[in-house]
């Protein structure tokens, strides 16, 4: 099997310049001022080299501002790179961010005949493949709409209909999939799938790590416009979520900015595995002890309830853990110290989810941190079978099934 992408020694370096869309006088002020400073280089990639081979689904991992869209430009030739090349061997279609590639004057009709003779497809193929891509797409009843009237759900889905339907030898996939529902990422996850089989080639990007441990034969992980690590999907997710994920956006450090009455604030959050030891990405169905440090300037507190709220990406709130329930809220506690939240086989389906953590006291909201921390999980073995359920269905309940005796 033959090679179907080759990168060898790309970079590319932005020139970052001062002048913005101003008046003309502004513009020649500020072009005096700076007429003796030196540009400043942005190095977006540095030294990039891979290959992928024919029918592989590869996958690029890394935090925002790490380089991956910049490189799939240049791939998708959109950008040229600075030095460097790249070898593309067949028909390449992308699906970057919402509205690549389709003119927001035209229908979602007139968009499928652009791009398909954009790829070189005569309208006589178009037309051939037309139905398929309509179908898949679901946007049927608004087909002859301008698209710049579609919601960002309905763009993506009738771009990635586009692109995957008419037949690529290459077909380059950003993060766009996050725009749409569940069931229609589950359903653009089988088609890659399906077009893999066909022999064809997937570059995949995405957050997502569920998806990308699923689908990808290899993965490359990228961090400051450097390649830091390709390997198997299992070991470069876990590279980049020890080693390189990006810290929640929240006020953990900050608790003078955080709302609440402030009697108790939370200074630390652990997360140890069953050895007691700290865990970084967890597996369903496995023991976890969920750690939280608080302090507060009274030796002794009652009526506390510590909360922990897990949620979807989207804000979803899949289910909450109160000690309440656990100790009457009238038994007084130490002032400082910690709480252990002990999950004996860990409910979550693969995917990221996230936490929020609350502390009430005497009734009131003392302290809360929202997202206070991002939690990665890998499939394991909930059910004796080995086997979960598709990951949209994010919560697994701890149920036996049972058959009667045979006579």
């Amino acid at each position: 099997m033959g090679q179907a992408i080759i990168v060898r020694d790309v970079s590319k370096i932005f020139k970052i310049t001062p002048f913005r869309n101003d008046s003309l006088r502004q513009n020649l002020q500020r072009a005096i001022k700076f007429a003796f400073h030196k540009n400043v280089l942005f190095p977006a990639l540095t030294d990039i080299n891979f290959e992928v081979a024919e029918g592989e689904v590869f996958g690029i991992i890394g935090m925002n501002g790490s380089g991956k869209s910049t490189l799939l430009k240049i791939l998708s030739k959109i950008m040229v790179p600075t030095r460097g090349r790249v070898e593309l061997f067949g028909k390449i279609n992308t699906l970057l961010e919402v509205g690549t590639g389709f003119h927001p004057e035209l229908t979602g009709r007139e968009n499928i005949f652009l791009n398909g003779s954009i790829l070189g497809l005569s309208r006589q193929e178009i037309k051939s493949k037309f139905d398929a891509i309509v179908d898949f797409s679901e946007v049927e009843s608004f087909l002859d709409t301008p698209v710049k009237h579609y919601s960002s759900g309905m763009f993506v889905r009738l771009a990635f209909a586009v692109a995957a339907n008419l037949d690529p030898d290459i077909l380059i996939v950003d993060e766009v999939l996050s725009v749409g529902d569940a069931a229609f990422q589950k359903k653009c996850i089988q088609k890659m799938e399906e077009e893999v089989l066909q022999g064809r080639t997937v570059l995949f990007v995405s957050h997502n790590m569920d998806q990308v441990r699923r689908l990808c034969n290899r993965v490359m992980l990228l961090h400051q416009g450097r390649i830091k690590h390709i390997g198997k999907p299992v070991e470069t997710i876990g590279k980049y979520l020890t080693e390189f994920q990006e810290p929640a956006d929240n006020n953990w450090h900050k608790p003078e900015e955080r709302r609440g009455t402030g009697t108790v604030r939370m200074v630390q959050f652990l997360i140890l595995d069953e050895n007691r030891q700290p865990s970084e990405v967890l597996v369903s169905g496995s023991g976890y002890i969920f750690r939280l440090f608080y302090q507060s300037q009274y030796e002794r507190l009652s009526y506390v309830d510590f909360v922990l709220k897990w949620k979807s990406l989207d804000d979803v709130i899949l289910f909450s853990l109160h000690s309440k329930f656990n100790f009457p809220l009238a038994d007084p506690i130490n002032g400082t110290g910690y709480l252990d939240c002990i999950i004996d086989r860990f409910p979550l389906n693969a995917g990221r989810y996230l936490v929020d953590v609350t502390i009430d006291q005497e009734y009131e909201l003392a302290d809360v941190v929202n997202d206070a921390f991002v939690v990665d999980v890998v499939k394991g073995s909930y059910y004796p079978t080995g086997d979960l359920p598709d990951p949209s269905l994010s919560v697994l309940i701890d149920a036996r099934w049972s058959l009667p005796e045979s006579k």
